[in-house]
């Protein structure tokens, strides 16, 4: 098993960073994305009641189906895509290994 992935974010300026994320402590995107000090707010914690974490997947990275709480906040945020998902939803594990996403304005 893999103890870290890497995981490509591309801000809102258009830059992209390759990030480490460990599989191994229960971490979430929006958790990575502020631990490398990316613009990400995550303002409820991690709970799907904010959409401040709220990301684009521009990789063929297969995912879980979105929650009931995931999909009623989407429906509630700004600036949501087909692809639109909340970081704090997206695991941290082997399966998303290369994952490109971009952070929603």
């Amino acid at each position: 098993m893999k103890e870290t992935i890497k995981v490509i974010v591309i801000d809102r300026a258009g830059l992209t960073h390759e990030l480490e994320a460990p599989t191994d402590m229960n971490m979430n995107i929006m958790e990575i994305c502020k631990s490398y000090e990316l613009p990400v707010e995550g303002t409820c914690g991690g709970m799907a009641l904010c959409a401040s974490c709220q990301v684009y997947l521009e990789s063929d990275t297969p995912l879980p189906e979105q929650g009931d709480s995931e999909l009623a906040m989407l429906d509630q945020a700004f600036h949501v895509k087909e692809n639109s998902r909340l970081g704090c939803q997206i695991r941290t594990t082997e399966a998303i290994d290369g994952i490109v996403l971009r952070l929603a304005p």
